[in-house]
């Protein structure tokens, strides 16, 4: 029978020692494997913190264990899962990862990388050979009603565990002491025979450091004056720093931002352009916790700096942390702006800032545990092209805090896919509709299958901002989801996650339309009944597409509405009365899901975190069940969007608006009042000039919802603009003004004219008064 590890199976003091100096010397990180009973891998690893006499420990649990910190170093601290982002930019010595308290994809990404050359992760995981079968408390947030997390496959448990014994069969930095206290007998070996610590190569000795206090790499210097340059030479050319975690890219921002309020205060011979009256350094993140080490490097520079939480002020120089939401909403004045994380940020607030901000660094990580550089790039370089042609981009491949053949930093991309990538363009570059295949993936087969593994969720990585580790999870456990493929030649050139949701019965609907109960994972079934109180909705089965993907190099051809049709006429054939799915509101993916006969019923009344704009729903009837339901909610929405646009979602994109108020086919009894003949003559009196904007107004109003309706109106985007954000959304004309850059009210109002004459044109052609 086994037995847990006891203190005694740990390895001897001085072995642990010994190993820990050849991990120093190669400036390696190694893995401590304890598996076996959560109680005594606990006693095991607490006793190895002691051992190590190592100074900065965290403990990472999915709870706190009394009698971990006995006689642990002064000062180690034991953070849930959920706080592990906290480390993020952060150095540790040794981390403890207890997954016996649950396996939480993220933070272990987020943890791993804070881990420094010399150190060592401990993880404490079940034997690997049952693992797989354990109920893991972390797939709590997949396990949709009615499963539980003991209703889990273990997909993802059993691929980290043969990864990880692949990593120990090796040997070299992964040291396995299994349930029986047994090392694997070749990594035993190397510890006992314990050869003097190498002599360092080239390639893994720490850099030389810089004349600049504070540089650690020559990559890293190249970002310093790379950022500096983006100050000092042309306007309207950001830079994008690119790299993994551990090669010191916000510490280049901040070092950067120090040399630079150095000169804006003291002059030119302090490395910076030239004297400055004010100098101001904005940074943004999605928390401030990301940026920590920025500043503390930038404070290191500037010495009798004023320090505050996010805000450091030098003589006339300051920098300071704005969120990314508040900075796109007050547009504080800068003479350079840091975008740390760029990548874990919504796409349309980096948009804002590149627009408004001259002088900007965008920085963001390869491999993220946000978000992925790789998808950053990809979907934001356009929006750099068609908006500041002139930028530049910079890769730190050099990493600072382990050296460059680090196993455990391959280890981490390889079991959690941060590596992952789709098809190389050439190998897809001839796929069109007429020579692809659709099927749907067997996950016990994509499980054991790599290459395709590491493809397609490659590509969904590159087509989401936000795909994180525990997505990786989900693909391969969730309950109820679909996983389909469109391959050219074997290589995945689309892919598509749906989700089967609903059919529940009477007693949970009621309980869901009063507000007791809120099933996991079924989001547009309870969406309808929840908010729109639409109780057939929840007896209804709705297939949802979670994720729909192509490959960059393939878009534009047809192949992502290929592969929605064959899922709609699968989920046809299952039974399913509703197709849909729920995304961040833009016009581009409105007019991609409308051509495909989905359409808007409901929106969010906040902005989404990841996406940054409003959630919208949308839904297409497979069956004259669905059917009814979709009319009852199209008729909701078409009812109520006058009354939100005006309020809660007065800050809706305006093309977006227009796109919501359009009828679908058939759509022809909305509730919106119709204009009268008065009402279009004072249109036209507006127009001409006759009369004034405050008497026209309701006529005016009503008008423009009518006119709406009809797909075919085109108009400008400042027609647009103003159109609706006046008439609709009730801006002021000083809000119109700073939105347009027009010069005030009597050119808006000109615009606005404009518009309507155009509306009326196309209105009395129709002939629709």
């Amino acid at each position: 029978m086994n037995r847990s590890p006891t203190v005694l199976d740990t390895p001897p003091s001085d072995t642990l020692s010994t190993w820990l100096a050849r991990l120093r010397a190669a400036r390696h990180r190694g893995t401590l494997v304890f598996a076996g009973e959560a109680d005594g891998c606990r006693q095991a690893a607490a006793q190895t913190v002691r051992d190590a006499r190592l100074a900065r420990v965290s403990w990472i649990s999915g709870v706190v264990h009394p009698g971990i910190q006995a006689g642990a170093p002064a000062g180690m601290e034991v953070l849930a899962a959920r706080q592990a982002r906290g480390l993020l930019g952060q150095e540790r010595d040794l981390i403890v990862f207890d997954a016996h308290a649950g396996f939480d994809a993220d933070a272990f990404g987020a943890v791993s990388g804070s881990i420094v050359g010399g150190g060592l992760l401990v993880l404490l995981c079940p034997p690997l050979e049952a693992w797989p079968q354990c109920a893991d408390p972390a797939a709590e947030a997949i396990a949709v009603w009615p499963h539980t997390i003991h209703d889990l496959p273990g997909r993802f448990l059993q691929r980290l565990s043969r990864l990880l014994g692949q990593a120990i069969a090796v040997g070299g930095q992964t040291v396995l002491v299994s349930a029986d206290g047994q090392r694997d007998a070749a990594v035993q070996a190397m510890l006992d025979s314990a050869p003097p610590p190498p002599a360092l190569s080239l390639d893994n000795k720490p850099p030389a450091a810089p004349p600049e206090a504070g540089m650690r790499s020559a990559d890293q210097q190249a970002a310093v004056a790379a950022i500096e340059h983006v100050l000092q030479g042309h306007r309207r050319r950001p830079l994008v720093l690119v790299a993994d975690r551990g090669r010191g890219k916000t510490a280049a921002l901040g070092i950067a931002a120090a040399r630079l309020m150095r000169g804006a205060v003291q002059g030119p011979a302090a490395a910076g352009p030239h004297p400055m009256a004010c100098f101001r350094v904005v940074v943004t993140a999605p928390r401030l916790a990301a940026v920590a080490p920025l500043f503390q490097h930038a404070q290191g520079l500037l010495p009798g700096v004023i320090a505050h939480a996010g805000h450091l002020q030098w003589g006339a120089a300051e920098l300071r942390f704005v969120a990314p939401d508040e900075l796109c909403a007050a547009l504080p004045a800068a003479d350079l702006l840091l975008v740390d994380e760029a990548a874990a940020i919504p796409a349309s607030l980096l948009q804002t800032l590149l627009r408004h901000y001259s002088r900007l660094v965008f920085s963001t990580t390869t491999h993220g545990y946000e978000g992925t550089g790789r998808g950053f790039a990809v979907r934001f370089r356009q929006t750099l092209e068609a908006q500041a042609p002139g930028w530049s981009e910079l890769i730190l491949r050099e990493p600072i805090r382990w050296a460059g053949d680090d196993p455990l930093e391959q280890w981490v991309f390889d079991s959690l896919l941060l590596d992952a990538s789709c098809a190389e363009d050439g190998r897809v570059s001839a796929a069109a509709p007429g020579n692809v295949q659709v099927e749907r993936l067997a996950r016990d087969r994509l499980a054991a299958d790599e290459p395709l593994l590491k493809q397609l969720f490659g590509l969904l990585v590159v087509a989401h901002y936000r795909t994180r580790p525990n997505d990786l999870r989900n693909l391969l456990d969730g309950p109820g989801l679909a996983v389909y493929a469109m391959r050219y030649q074997g290589a995945v050139v689309a892919t598509a996650l749906v989700a089967m949701e609903g059919g529940f019965d009477r007693p949970l609907i009621e309980a869901m339309a009063a507000g007791r109960r809120r099933p996991r994972g079924h989001l547009i079934p309870q969406s309808l009944v929840t908010h729109l109180g639409l109780r057939a909705a929840g007896g209804q089965r709705c297939a949802r597409v979670m994720r729909i993907a192509v490959h960059p190099a393939v878009q534009g051809r047809g192949l992502g509405r290929g592969l929605l049709r064959h899922i709609r006429a699968e989920a046809t054939a299952q039974g399913a009365d509703l197709i849909g799915a729920s995304f961040g509101a833009t016009a581009p993916l409105l007019r991609f899901w409308r051509a495909e006969d989905l359409w808007p019923v409901r929106l969010g009344f906040r902005r989404d975190h990841a996406s940054g704009e409003h959630s919208v729903m949308v839904l297409s009837a497979l069956s004259a069940a669905g059917a009814s339901v979709l009319a009852a909610a199209r008729g909701c929405l078409r009812a109520d969007l006058p009354q939100t646009v005006a309020n809660a979602l007065s800050d809706l994109d305006p093309a977006v608006v227009a796109l919501l108020l359009q009828d679908r086919p058939g759509e022809s009894d909305h509730e919106d009042p119709v204009p009268s003949a008065r009402d279009h003559d004072n249109v036209r009196a507006f127009v001409e000039g006759e009369r004034s904007y405050e008497d026209c107004l309701a006529s005016l109003w009503r008008y423009t919802l009518w006119a709406l309706r009809a797909p075919t109106t085109s108009l400008t985007d400042p027609q647009l603009t103003i159109l609706v954000c006046r008439l609709l959304q009730h801006h002021s004309w000083a809000q119109l003004a700073h939105a347009t850059g027009l010069a005030g009210k009597a050119e808006l109002k000109g615009v606005l004219q404009s518009a309507l004459r155009q509306l009326l044109s196309s209105t009395i052609k129709e002939d629709k008064l």
